[in-house]
């Protein structure tokens, strides 16, 4: 299984000892404040569907820890879209960290990692990311790494009526990647 260390961080897979504070780290208010709740179950599940797809796949998303103190503070990863929508089929990037981890632009440097992974050694065309419009944090580090908005949909897991449930998607291809390399963190080592 791969393993992507940038700057600052290193994304790595899963461990046994990560699952008590990803958890944690979901229950955070900030974390959960745009996501769809989920139970200690769900979570545990989620997880596993992760470990299996680092086996199927070589890539998922990885557990991101802080190089300096090796402190779990998240997740960056890809995904495969698993449900139809105009975007479909697709490959999605998503993010998570824990509230103290966030605004030191590590989202941005985990992002801009899986990205170089994901258009070089994996050899994607393209990538998506969804998010809530309230999530504002979200789709700016969206515009950020160049992905544009291609639109809005209904997220087909949430029911109708729930405030979660409309969501923006945007995307960015290899090629408008490859093309703007001053938006990307310096270096990206694979191990």
């Amino acid at each position: 299984m791969s393993e992507l260390v940038s700057a600052r961080l290193r994304l790595r897979p899963w461990r046994a000892e990560d699952r008590a504070p990803f958890l944690a780290l979901n229950a955070e208010p900030e974390v959960q404040r745009y996501l769809r709740p989920m139970t200690r179950t769900d979570l545990e599940v989620w997880l596993d569907r992760i470990d299996q797809q680092f086996v199927s796949h070589g890539w998922g998303p990885w557990a991101v820890e802080d190089l300096a103190s090796a402190t779990l503070i998240g997740l960056c990863g890809l995904a495969p879209v698993a449900w139809e929508a105009f975007f479909t089929p697709a490959v999605e990037i998503g993010w998570r960290l824990a509230t103290r981890w966030q605004g030191r632009g590590l989202a941005r440097e985990a992002a801009e990692t899986v990205l170089d992974f994901a258009f070089g050694p994996v050899g994607l065309d393209r990538v998506v990311a969804f998010t809530v419009p309230a999530n504002t944090a979200s789709w700016g580090l969206m515009e950020r790494l160049g992905m544009r908005r291609l639109g809005a949909f209904d997220h087909p897991k949430l029911p109708e009526g729930d405030p979660l449930r409309p969501h923006i998607v945007y995307e960015i291809t290899a090629s408008a990647w490859r093309e703007a390399p001053e938006r990307r963190a310096p270096g990206m080592a694979g191990a």
